[in-house]
């Protein structure tokens, strides 16, 4: 099996229930676009690749899907609920048939992977005429908050993220695999107390790894950064979905 991104699998699986707890989830219009664009029903098979703890698994369920989640970190899987069918695999090798899906999501994830591999696994596995969705939170860094959020986070991220860079759509541009992604954002604003914040802040991958006295120190900070009345962060949440070819 191709081996998990080392920094994706030392952080998140120290992390996990920080993950569930403080990630945010997705408004019901995202959930509607995605069930009109994928032409997702009731009996119909989605991989949700790379799930994390199930924050788009449980309403692809709730739409009436078999999904079948896909997660290469144990402890993440542990935080999946019953109802999917649970997978140990990584984008670049999943243990499924050819077109035994209808559709694949993937959240928060896609710039982990290497896209190239990972585009021609999930064209394998998806079936002719089925669909990708690639599904991001991204705050809204002129504000406030995530500008605190930012110097927070700041002393500890060390080189950027294929994410924040936009590397990763290099794979699909190279690709003859899929057709061009097709863009949507929709708002999708997280209120959180202190103690939610903290989560936020502490299922970040690279403060996950730290040792214990300098995580304590940034998850303490990110509570008073929240305060006794919370804080509301700004984002929105993009939908990029393109059609397998061929």
């Amino acid at each position: 099996m191709t081996r998990l991104h080392p920094a994706a699998e030392r952080g998140f699986a120290r992390a996990a229930g920080e993950y569930r707890r403080g990630r945010p989830g997705y408004p019901a219009v995202v959930i509607e676009y995605l069930a009109q664009r994928l032409g997702l029903a009731p009996g119909g098979t989605v991989v949700d690749l790379a799930p994390g703890t199930g924050a788009l698994t449980r309403p692809l369920l709730d739409l009436g899907c078999e999904v079948i989640a896909v997660e290469p970190v144990a402890e993440m899987r542990a935080e999946l609920p019953a109802e999917a069918r649970t997978l140990d695999g990584t984008a670049e090798r999943m243990p499924l048939r050819d077109g035994a899906a209808d559709a694949v999501t993937v959240a928060q994830a896609f710039h982990w992977f290497d896209g190239d591999a990972a585009l021609a696994e999930i064209h394998r596995v998806l079936r002719a005429g089925g669909s990708l969705a690639l599904v991001w939170n991204r705050r809204q860094m002129d504000v406030p908050v995530n500008k605190a959020i930012q110097e927070l986070l700041a002393p500890y991220r060390g080189q950027m993220s294929a994410m924040q860079t936009g590397s990763w759509q290099g794979a699909f541009e190279r690709t003859k695999l899929f057709g061009p992604l097709e863009g949507r954002m929709f708002a999708n604003d997280q209120s959180l107390d202190a103690d939610g914040l903290a989560d936020r802040i502490a299922s970040v991958n690279y403060i996950a790894k730290l040792d214990e006295k300098e995580r304590t120190k940034v998850v303490e900070a990110a509570r008073a950064l929240a305060g006794a009345g919370g804080v509301t962060i700004p984002q929105d949440t993009e939908v990029l979905a393109a059609d397998r070819l061929g």
